[in-house]
């Protein structure tokens, strides 16, 4: 090995970098941590430190830029198969008081598997006293579609989302949970002002229906509503503002279409009584992971959605007017593989997660 290898082979992962140029300014994509198995989601700690979770089944902290050799243990049984696994975490709003941190998961249960919900204090290395505070009913013998990302209210509630479990007409039916955002205390308990409390027939957790697979979801700062994004089939990946008690129609309406055949989907595109995507890609981009911006580091995106690809290996901006998208821009083509989760840091910059067998962490930085 030359003198130079040896320098480069002795930097630390954040000197190995690119400059990629975007519309209005250029990033430098830096490598924060390597080596990671499928990682679905990352969450910061206010001490700093990271929370990590890997598909497989694993909790990872970064500590000082490092990744603990050892996950985090007393973390519940993960069914990892096809697209099951372990999915988000986040730390409750107020962590540094309670050292709650909640996860969802794909768990078994009677009639199969499906995502469940779980919270634990967070002791040095270790989740204790955990308890599962919502079991997704009915479970389905599947390895498809689990949502899985949990977003925090500010109220003291819990939105989860739920993919349809690859069995599409369950996203329709009232006494499901399969294909709806799931709305509840933060212990669990069903709040009171749900949309279907009280109506017979229908699952009282349910906050909506009519959803594919969501795997963005985010709150809007200005108004503080949930947004969600979800899987089309092919082409119909959706963005959605999700209001209680609504239809957000899959698989009645959609503007995908059946995988291979390119044959019809339902009864169109429209129908009365349920709701209108905010914004759809044809064909799909398979997004997961979403993030308002709302740090200054970019004072040219401030406010702009940002959405992480798959199956495009992109991470997009979307321009916002209120509910409208006036702008989209498609960036870091190919540049770091698959986009699973997308994040602002406490530092203002955004993180990125790669949906790979190596996986990493990066982070863009501005540059000149």
């Amino acid at each position: 090995m030359n003198r130079f290898a040896l320098l480069l082979a002795l930097l630390p992962i954040a000197a190995h970098s690119q400059v990629v140029r975007t519309e209005e300014q250029s990033v430098r994509v830096v490598k924060v941590v390597e080596g990671l198995e499928h990682p679905w989601c990352v969450a910061w700690l206010p001490d700093g430190r990271m929370l990590i979770t890997e598909r497989e089944g694993r909790l990872r902290i970064v500590k000082d830029g490092k990744l603990e050799p050892k996950p985090v243990e007393g973390v519940p049984d993960v069914v990892a198969r096809g697209q099951a696994g372990l999915f988000d975490v986040a730390p409750h709003p107020r962590f540094s008081e309670n050292g709650l941190v909640y996860l969802a998961y794909t768990a078994r249960g009677e009639g199969g598997i499906g995502t469940d919900l779980a919270r634990g204090r967070l002791v040095g290395g270790r989740l204790e006293d955990v308890q599962v505070i919502f079991r997704e009913t009915p479970k389905a013998n599947t390895s498809l579609q689990f949502g899985g990302r949990i977003v925090f209210d500010g109220k003291g509630h819990v939105f989860l989302t739920l993919g349809d479990l690859g069995q599409m007409q369950r996203a329709q039916r009232p006494d499901d949970d399969a294909g709806s955002v799931i709305r509840l205390n933060e212990d669990g308990s069903v709040p009171k002002d749900n949309p279907f409390v009280g109506r017979a027939g229908w699952r009282p957790e349910k906050y909506d229906l009519g959803h594919r697979n969501m795997q963005g979801a985010a709150l809007d700062p200005r108004t503080g509503e949930l947004w969600t994004h979800e899987h089309g089939p092919q082409g119909g990946d959706e963005i959605n503002v999700i209001r209680a008690g609504r239809n957000y129609g899959w698989p009645v309406i959609t503007y995908g279409v059946h995988y291979g055949t390119g044959t019809k989907i339902g009864e169109g595109t429209h129908k009365e009584g349920m709701e209108q995507p905010l914004y759809y890609w044809v064909p799909s981009i398979a997004p997961s992971g979403m993030a308002f911006y709302t740090g200054d580091k970019y004072p040219k995106w401030k406010g702009d959605l940002f959405v992480g690809a798959l199956k495009a290996e992109i991470l997009v901006r979307l321009r916002l007017e209120g509910e409208k998208v006036v702008k989209e821009e498609r960036m870091l083509k190919g540049a770091i593989g698959r986009i699973r989760d997308v994040r602002v840091g406490p530092d203002g910059l955004i993180y990125l997660l790669t949906d790979e067998s190596r996986g990493v962490l990066v982070r863009l930085e501005p540059a000149s």
